[in-house]
């Protein structure tokens, strides 16, 4: 489905990234992983996909970092020939309970607005004419949390929301060439829940399908949103296993 087509994944040396990459590379695609400091993830990430008989290309750098996203989307260009995906998902947060107010500092504010919002804008833009050219889309990976305003701080849920908002205002942007969607995950099984696992227990057994969600469950939603929902720009899809419905 999509050999000869290249996608660029940002934070993909580990979890839902990971999968996302690993995922498309299956469908053929060449992949374009990046990171900030996780090299030694990324360079296992890199060998499974390289398995699967496709190019990977390995980029370190910050997508807060406009300069350097719009470096790493000419290097995916020029090394991959094309790009025809692009999915956001490279986040940050800071585990802060939303009552303690004076907890949330505003450097914390700052390095998510950062990296969750201004970071998948940087990417959209810096890939657009490339995006344009090859009637490619974007999938940006936002959260439940900038649903219902819960999550592991108000800064986060703050930041997803607005990335929702990014995501629909980039689809009508960037139609009709591109398409522009978000997947927005509940509670997923990763690094980022490390010992938690009692809460996150706790909340899965109140959910109609009765566990937290694989970053191969979220992989799977987007490469359907990538391969199979041509009519389909604008939207959020939750994947969340029914906790809000």
């Amino acid at each position: 489905m999509m050999k000869g087509k290249a996608a660029f994944i940002t934070g993909s040396a580990t979890g839902i990234g990971r999968a996302i990459a690993l995922r498309l590379a299956q469908e053929g695609a060449d992949i374009a992983i990046n990171y900030t400091r996780s090299e030694q993830e990324a360079l296992e990430t890199q060998r499974e996909i390289e398995a699967l008989g496709v190019r990977c290309l390995m980029l370190q750098g910050s997508v807060a970092d406009d300069s350097r996203v719009r470096e790493m989307i000419g290097e995916v260009v020029a090394k991959l020939g094309r790009l025809d995906v692009l999915v956001n998902n490279a986040g940050v947060t800071d585990f802060v309970t939303h009552s303690d107010l004076e907890g949330l500092k505003e450097e914390y504010w700052d390095r998510v607005m950062d990296v969750n919002v201004k970071g998948t804008f940087f990417c959209c833009r810096a890939a657009e004419t490339e995006l344009k050219k090859w009637g490619g889309c974007i999938v940006n990976i936002t959260s439940v949390a900038g649903l219902t305003g819960l999550g592991s701080s108000i800064a986060y849920a703050a930041s997803k929301a607005a990335a929702i908002s990014v995501t629909k205002s980039l689809a009508r942007v960037f139609a009709p060439e591109v398409r522009v969607n978000s997947v927005a995950p509940g509670i997923v099984d990763t690094r980022w829940v490390a010992g938690q696992e009692a809460h996150t227990k706790r909340l899965a057994e109140g959910t109609p399908l009765g566990r937290v969600a694989t970053p191969e469950d979220v992989a799977e939603t987007v490469y359907s949103v990538i391969a199979h929902s041509p009519f389909m720009t604008g939207e959020t899809i939750r994947v969340d296993g029914g906790m809000f419905i």
